[in-house]
């Protein structure tokens, strides 16, 4: 058994799934047994959140870190060229020109996450405070606001909209809401 650690590399955006594919295909084919144990697993981190599509709230799953693929290897010449000459990969992720290994209080957070959000989907709300805002819903439909505050736990909004010529503080549900 031999001792391996986690490493990123960077690849083109986009093309994570791709790395994924070509490494877990370039382990198979190698002829050494040993070297399934040199590259052991290739992981892209992602979560599910939920978004508004066509008014609809829909669960898509996200890359944690676009660019960015993790690899369980043990670090040698030979395992470092197979993995820099894969189609997609940019290089590892170090100083200088040694790869970097990641904490392992990183990867267990990585890999902790990524369970906990199959789990629960967290809401992603496309608003920030600040943000001039138009009621779409509701009874307070074509009234402006700005929005004050953004809960993702509960999916709403604080807007503060004119009502009687005085500012006020609302709690809407996000999907209420277009941005400008």
């Amino acid at each position: 058994m031999v001792d391996t650690r986690w490493y990123a590399i960077q690849t083109y955006s986009g093309h994570e799934r791709k790395v994924q594919r070509l490494i877990e295909l370039r382990i198979e084919e190698e002829p050494g047994a040993d070297q399934a144990d040199e590259i052991r697993q290739v992981l892209v981190p992602t979560h599910e959140v939920v978004e508004i599509r066509k008014g609809k709230r829909v669960t898509v799953t996200k890359r944690l870190y676009p660019g960015y693929v993790l690899v369980e290897m043990l670090l040698n010449e030979r395992t470092q060229h197979v993995i820099n000459n894969i189609q997609g990969v940019i290089k590892f992720v170090g100083q200088g020109k040694a790869p970097q290994p990641l904490r392992e209080d990183e990867i267990n957070k990585i890999l902790g996450v990524e369970e906990e959000k199959e789990d629960e989907p967290q809401e992603e709300i496309p608003f920030h405070i600040d943000q001039v805002v138009e009621v779409i819903q509701g009874p307070f439909t074509d009234f402006s606001g700005t929005v004050q505050e953004v809960y993702p736990d509960k999916g709403k909004v604080k807007v503060e909209v004119s009502l009687f010529g005085r500012p006020t503080a609302v709690e809407l549900d996000y999907t209420d809401l277009q941005g400008f």
